[in-house]
């Protein structure tokens, strides 16, 4: 009997392996997927589960004990081994203490550019159990003193650089009682101290354990504040748990500790500071980092610095394959490109163009409690749905209805899934295992991402604001930002397929889509910012016939709008607010204008008598 048995087991197991391809093609990679980010949960919580709780901190400090010689950052000329890090970062923290009078659970804002005084300042803040508020470098006058006062920073430790924002803010901030300092060996401004001599003249022994007695996995690490294109920032908790498993991600896509990371992204934004710099914390790499990014000297820094290893977000690796090509643009030796924003068709040319580079997509929000890796490679793709991983981190796509700006529910009062391949809201469960804190300062704005009542009464899920699709073999696919979608003739149009087709024009480089108000009509029509390829003109007919080939009639943008370059975020996202509030009005805007005119077949010059017909109503959109 016992035979039988055996052979039946083995018989179906024979089976599940021969039909495995045709039932399960994932199986394997989502199987290793799940244990990857389980062995990495697992090792986040072993260590802050210790008493006294093993941040990253001391997992730089464990490596800096056994490979003091490694070098931890590159940064034009010099080189920082990991030794001289933890030096650093100690006279840091003692000057710290000792000019600034710094308390454990305090917090103080960096307002730095990206300099290794950045690393060595959140290193010596975390030394002494404070918060580090990073300060987004373009912020000025009103949103940044907002955004001080939502992380309720009583420091400030600036740069420089940064001088005229700083001393534009200074009444206000020495009013409210917010002492500033420079990092710098001298300061231009009158009444602001420069810390420098301090900094050297400190003793770089270790701190005290006192300081960091009260650390725990919940304790708040770091606000790192959205980087939205229209509004006030608002802070980002990080805490201790949730810096330490960021930080892993690079382990999970394959970073070693031999790898050389480069890092191009701005450190006051998660992807720079978190994932770049603190995934080489992490795994006690080498971190290559350059002040900002540059599309000209991207490769020739790779080939410099040996770099294994990039970084990217939004339209970075588009900007690198608008480069003019060279005879050597596949001679590097990155393997691994870890990153989010990535459209397919750039994916496409720029395995084409720079080699079989592993590409390890991700998605997830500062803010947000889960998110997602592609780690089949799927060309296009955020990520997959892993049915192992959403049992650990449910979420759901759900029905969104875009012109009343809030999730279709049943008559039950519950949200209603969306079917595969149909687009819908990203919504991700709170759990003890994915929790969220939300915004510091500002618990209406937390309580708005909660969405309540999603599957079953009493539930509250994270609202990623973010919408999706999910194909048949479950993989995801971003689509668009709720506030960015718009409706149009009864249709919803998403601008990321908008401009994913407008980008195959030959003469476009980069292009915009976002919906603009017509007077008399419901929902917004489609507009295009458009940027022309070096010597390359404008052609109104050939457009035309583009998109009467390639688009429904309402995704067709109606409007198009020649710009000599797109504003973007210190993140490389595009910005639409400006875009939106200009509209089509040739009266305001001086950048050439087109129309789209059915009669004539073609996009023609927007004239006064073309807009003061639409606003007349007299021409039918």
């Amino acid at each position: 009997m016992l035979g039988v048995v055996t052979a039946a087991v083995a018989g179906l197991l024979l089976l599940l392996l021969l039909l495995r391809d045709r039932l399960f093609p994932f199986l394997w990679e989502d199987l290793g997927a799940f244990l990857a980010l389980g062995g990495a949960a697992a090792r986040c919580h072993r260590r802050l589960s210790r008493r006294p709780a093993v941040t990253l901190l001391e997992v730089f400090q464990e490596h800096a004990r056994r490979q003091p010689h490694r070098p931890l950052l590159l940064f034009q000329d010099d080189v920082y081994t990991y030794r001289d890090v933890e030096q650093r970062s100690s006279r840091a923290a003692h000057a710290f203490s000792q000019r600034l009078g710094l308390k454990p659970g305090q917090t103080v804002a960096v307002f730095l550019p990206n300099e290794p005084t950045y690393v060595w300042t959140w290193l010596a803040l975390a030394k002494l159990g404070c918060s580090m508020a990073c300060l987004n470098c373009n912020v000025r006058g009103q949103a940044l003193l907002h955004a001080l006062a939502a992380a309720q920073a009583t420091f400030v430790l600036a740069s420089t650089e940064l001088q005229d924002a700083l001393e534009e803010v200074l009444p206000a901030l020495q009013r409210d009682g917010i002492k500033v300092f420079y990092l710098s060996s001298k300061s231009p401004t009158p009444g602001v101290e420069a810390l420098l001599p301090a900094i050297e003249a400190a003793s770089d022994k270790p701190l005290p354990s006192h300081y960091r007695a009260g650390i725990t996995a919940t304790s708040k690490a770091i606000y790192i504040y959205t980087s939205g294109t229209t509004g006030l920032p608002k802070a980002a908790v990080i805490t201790e748990q949730k810096l330490l498993m960021v930080a892993s991600l690079g382990r999970i896509c394959g970073i070693r500790g031999t790898d050389h990371v480069y890092t191009t992204l701005p450190l006051y934004h998660s992807a720079g500071l978190l994932i770049g710099v603190g995934g080489c914390l992490e795994m006690g790499a080498t971190c290559v980092l350059r002040s900002k990014f540059s599309a000209s000297q991207f490769w020739d820094d790779c080939r410099r610095y040996n770099v294994t290893v990039i970084q990217y977000v939004g339209e970075l690796m588009r900007y690198l394959c608008n480069t003019p090509k060279r005879d050597n643009d596949q001679k590097h030796g990155v393997r691994l490109a870890v990153g989010n924003g990535l459209r397919a068709e750039v994916w496409k040319e720029f395995l084409q163009r720079f080699g079989p580079i592993s590409i390890w997509e991700f998605y997830g929000a500062t803010e947000g409690n889960a998110g997602f890796i592609n780690y089949t490679g799927k060309i296009g793709a955020v990520g997959r749905a892993n049915p192992f991983l959403k049992s650990f981190a449910p979420f759901e796509l759900i029905k969104y209805n875009v012109e009343e700006d809030e999730p279709v529910r049943d008559e039950r009062g519950l949200c209603i899934r969306v079917r595969p391949g149909e687009t819908g809201l990203l919504v991700i469960k709170i759990t003890k295992n994915t929790p969220f804190y939300g915004y510091a300062g500002d618990s209406k704005k937390t309580e708005k991402k909660i969405l309540r009542d999603v599957l079953v009464k009493g539930d509250a899920f994270f609202n990623s604001g973010d919408l999706l699709m999910m194909d048949h073999e479950k993989f995801v696919y971003f689509q668009d930002r709720v506030g960015d979608t718009f409706r149009w003739k009864g249709e919803n149009v998403a601008t990321t397929e908008v401009e994913a087709t407008l980008a195959m024009v030959n003469f476009i480089q980069e292009v915009n889509v976002y919906g603009v108000s017509v007077p008399g009509c419901e929902g917004k029509c489609g507009m295009a910012a458009i940027r022309l390829k070096p010597g390359m003109s404008f052609e109104g007919e050939n457009l035309y016939a583009f998109t009467k080939e390639t688009l429904p009639s309402y995704a067709a943008p109606r409007f198009v709008r020649i710009q000599e370059a797109l504003e973007i975020t210190g993140t490389f996202k595009q910005c639409k607010g400006n875009l939106v509030r200009e509209g089509f009005d040739p009266n305001i805007i001086k950048d050439p204008l087109f129309f789209r005119d059915e009669k004539k077949k073609s996009y023609v010059p927007m004239n006064t008598d073309i807009y003061a017909a639409i606003q007349e109503a007299k021409i039918n959109l």
